[in-house]
């Protein structure tokens, strides 16, 4: 009865020859005729109960469907896996999906849905994967997902919610959140679970300042919280993360750097992306030190002082058992002084350099690594004076 709604939920003419769903023939039983010329795709059967097929898994294939879910009402106790990504479903995600008590994916990316996440998903307790991205879905991410207990994968992104970031701190499988390009506002939540690996927020409304304990976060490889509207100190405890390999902060009000104790020796970053802030201050030299360290970006900030000796060896003279910069922009600074001699050696195409627009008065166009913009007028790197954080 679920699979006949479902059908008869989609638009016929979205329905093309030759797709999962012009195959499902309901005059015979569709777990006795699976891989027939009848339900040739789209759904699993497996054996689960006293010597009976049932229904464990329906994916339909990305071919434009359209309609409804909402004339369905969800009874198939023993399915584990709903995916109807990239098509074009439409309405509102019914309530009755909460009655799928075995679902441990759910997959709905890439369709037309609106209106509110149900509360009543989070009754999904086996569930694993949540994949509800790129709908056009409105309101909060429900503080009821902290009952997901073995979730271990969050993707809500391009929707338009907004309201807190919930408290997800008790799901102690949870390692991959993707919530960018939502309206999320509030601060970055302090009581993230340790278990995460990968964790975007970007394109938000995120204020204020990093919660202190992100260190706690001890298996985190990649954050992305650019494009927000965070301030404070960038905290010295990512720099020296026993795991981080991929920081983004770019486009916020950041203020300032900690400087890590360890000086970045021993940090695991690889790429490191923080322009288009307010930091300000001498342009400190532990990036150099940073040994896997290969894509740093700083620009478009008020960063001050000489060009670090560490930065332009790491670029053209890397040490043993270091990686050297692929990619260094410090463009759009107040720097000054001469540029330092190892970068002067570097060839057009041996690394991305960017220099242009500080107040470096001897960097002319010869260097590739000028390009791209006029160095500041003496007049504005004279009035410059830094704001005291």
């Amino acid at each position: 009865r679920v699979l006949k709604d479902l059908k008869h939920g989609i638009n016929p003419s979205s329905i093309a020859p030759g797709s999962c769903l012009s195959s499902w023939d309901f005059s015979v039983d569709p777990c006795d005729h699976i891989f027939s010329d009848k339900f040739t795709c789209g759904l699993r059967c497996d054996l689960v109960v006293s010597g009976s097929y049932r229904v464990t898994e329906i994916t339909l294939d990305p071919v434009g469907y359209s309609g409804s879910l909402s004339c369905t009402t969800w009874h198939l106790p023993y399915l584990q896996t709903l995916d109807i990504s990239d098509n074009s479903f439409s309405g509102s995600i019914p309530d009755s999906l909460s009655n799928l008590k075995n679902l441990r994916r759910l997959g709905l990316s890439k369709n037309a849905f609106t209106g509110e996440i149900p509360v009543s998903l989070a009754s999904l307790t086996h569930l694993k994967e949540l994949y509800l991205d790129s709908n056009y879905l409105i309101g909060p991410l429900p503080s009821s997902f902290s009952s997901l207990l073995r979730l271990q994968r969050l993707e809500v992104q391009e929707n338009s919610l907004s309201g807190e970031f919930p408290d997800l701190g008790p799901l102690k499988d949870l390692n991959y959140v993707d919530a960018s390009y939502n309206q999320i506002s509030g601060l970055v939540p302090a009581t993230l679970p340790t278990s995460l690996i990968e964790l975007s927020i970007r394109k938000n409304n995120l204020q204020g300042n990093l919660p202190e304990n992100v260190g706690d976060l001890e298996f985190l490889q990649v954050m992305d919280l650019s494009h927000n509207q965070l301030s404070g100190p960038i905290l010295s405890v990512l720099f020296d993360h026993p795991s981080l390999q991929q920081l983004t902060l770019s486009y916020n009000n950041f203020t300032f750097l900690q400087v890590p104790g360890t000086i970045g020796s021993t940090s695991k970053l690889i790429a490191l992306d923080l322009s288009n802030n307010d930091l300000q201050g001498i342009l400190p030299g532990f990036f150099g030190l940073m040994p896997k360290l290969s894509a740093l970006s700083l620009e478009h900030n008020m960063f001050t002082g000489m060009i670090p000796t560490q930065y332009a060896l790491k670029a053209a003279i890397p040490a043993a058992h270091t990686s050297p910069f692929n990619r260094l922009l410090l463009g759009g600074n107040y720097l000054f002084g001469p540029i330092p001699g190892p970068l002067m050696g570097l060839k057009p195409g041996s690394a991305n350099v960017s220099l242009a627009d500080n107040c470096l008065y001897r960097c002319p166009d010869e260097f590739f690594f000028c390009r791209g913009g006029d160095q500041k007028s003496l007049v504005d790197c004279k009035s410059f004076r830094p704001r005291i954080p």
